[in-house]
């Protein structure tokens, strides 16, 4: 399996953090945020890494290079202006190939999501080894977790590993997740578009799948974000 990582936005509330350094790039505990995910992706075996980037995109190919000397294959998707999330993946998709791929966001910090569990979530066939009508089978599978500070409401409701637009409890969707190239082919490369719209599409018909993380995930929004996850453990507190 490949994954994504998206990596193409600005950072905006990071300044001026972000001014002189791609968000991307921004250090927790002494690594960068994207430099978290490689490395948990080659350790669960996911070597072929692609990386799209707009803002500051010379700095991310100059720092990680080809990703030799984390284990991985990186190719870079570089776009003029950032494509929004479901734009820059279809203009990676040749890249991609024709098999699922797990996409994540460059700017959450998970460091203990274990990537090894994605790699057969979207299943082609009925316990009888029936094939599954394109219509019938799931599109994507994604990751869900407990409605942090910023996203009181949730996005997705859960039933039996169904993902749904509404319900009585509605999770977050961790920017964590797996699809099937074929959601995105009718995205021309170059068009913005966003990966959230395209997922609810998917949940109306009932093709996606998903499942609740509730391991150490934050998406790292703020200034305040990053210092509290770069505090001494004595001194962290919930950041605004």
């Amino acid at each position: 399996m490949k994954a994504m990582i998206l990596a193409a936005g600005r950072g905006e509330r990071m300044r001026p953090l972000t001014d002189h350094c791609p968000k991307p790039l921004l250090k927790v505990r002494g690594r960068p945020l994207i430099v978290w995910h490689i490395l948990n992706l080659v350790r669960a075996g996911i070597t072929e890494i692609v990386i799209n980037h707009a803002y500051m995109g010379e700095a991310i190919e100059r720092e990680l290079g080809d990703g030799g000397r984390y284990g991985a294959r990186i190719a870079y998707s570089p776009e003029t202006v950032a494509l929004e999330t479901a734009g820059g993946i279809a203009n990676a998709l040749h890249l991609l190939g024709d098999e699922p791929f797990l996409v994540l966001s460059a700017d959450i910090y998970c460091p203990y999501f274990d990537f090894a569990q994605v790699t057969d979530v979207l299943i082609d066939e009925d316990m009888w080894g029936n094939p599954y009508p394109p219509e019938k089978r799931d599109a994507c599978w994604i990751y869900l977790t407990p409605n942090p500070f910023h996203n009181p409401e949730g996005d997705f409701g859960l039933t039996m590993y169904q993902v749904a637009n509404d319900g009585d409890t509605k999770w977050n969707f961790s920017n964590i997740g797996v699809y099937r190239p074929e959601m995105f082919k009718a995205i021309a490369p170059g068009t913005h578009a966003r990966l959230g719209t395209l997922i609810r599409q998917y949940a109306q018909l009932g093709q996606v799948g998903g499942e609740i993380y509730e391991g150490d995930w934050v998406n790292v929004g703020t200034v305040a974000q990053l210092e509290e996850l770069n505090a001494p453990l004595g001194a962290r507190k919930a950041a605004p």
